[in-house]
């Protein structure tokens, strides 16, 4: 735990490439654990974002910005001079919002099932379970957003999945779960076509049944970021790195495996 209450875990080799991983709204840093054992060549930094998991909740109406500099403050507090961002979802919004701000600091980033500027109508949809959130709790729309998240086949296969899942979204604090979704819903604008422009080596990832986060946002968001690769996975939805850990995982150690020399 930080001084300002980050809670934070840190493996693999001292020596090697730091490699940051960002979990999305209602998470926590656990949602990584079937990554970190692909990424045992790295030094993995994974951490619970402001008002999640383990970590203090925020002063006040958090913005994107401040989960940003969450971040920076985090890799000060552990002399950490640089590192390649993974962030998914809200995570990789914040990704993005450190790699505008600390250009120098971002070796490389991989953005993963992450928003871009919505259409009309998916904006009032999220506006709507952001209110939702705000008068009922994550009760409220934790049942929906398995659906979202999760494949038919998954959903009956895996109660164990489902459950897990849904103790996650379920343990986040009601007063502060909907100041965190806010951002999610509100928070692409500052971070589409940024000025100047994104040039680390980057990744942008999402899945063919992601109707959240779908394939033409993650091809504008690799559109407006130099020599970005795109991978869009097929049959899988937003929870792909739970529900299929190996299709996350490849492209993604394989992507950091070539550009962290």
């Amino acid at each position: 735990m930080t001084p300002d209450g980050t809670a934070h875990d840190i493996t693999g080799p001292q020596d090697a490439p730091v490699v940051v991983l960002i979990h999305g709204l209602g998470l926590t840093r656990a949602v990584w654990k079937w990554l970190i054992p692909d990424l045992h060549r790295f030094r993995v930094l994974t951490y619970d974002l402001i008002g999640h998991g383990e970590t203090a909740p925020p002063e006040g109406e958090p913005t994107l910005k401040d989960l940003a500099d969450q971040l920076a403050a985090l890799l000060d507090h552990l002399v950490i001079a640089k590192a390649a961002v993974v962030g998914f979802s809200l995570g990789g919004m914040v990704a993005r919002r450190f790699a505008q701000d600390h250009p120098s600091r971002t070796t490389a980033l991989a953005v993963l099932h992450s928003a871009y500027r919505r259409a009309p109508d998916a904006q009032a949809a999220i506006e709507a379970r952001v209110a939702q959130a705000e008068a009922q709790g994550p009760a409220a729309t934790v049942e929906a957003a398995l659906q979202r998240w999760y494949t038919d086949r998954a959903r009956a296969r895996r109660p164990d999945l489902m459950d897990l899942t849904r103790q996650w979204v379920l343990a986040n604090d009601p007063s502060v779960y909907p100041k965190l979704y806010r951002i999610l819903a509100n928070g692409a604008d500052e971070i589409s076509a940024p000025h100047p422009p994104i040039t680390v080596p980057t990744l942008v990832l999402t899945a063919d049944e992601d109707h959240g986060n779908p394939p033409e946002m993650a091809a504008a968001i690799a559109t407006e970021i130099p020599r970005a690769r795109l991978v869009i996975l097929k049959d899988l939805r937003h929870m792909a790195l739970a529900e299929d850990p190996p299709a996350v995982n490849r492209p993604v150690t394989d992507f950091l495996t070539q550009v962290l020399r």
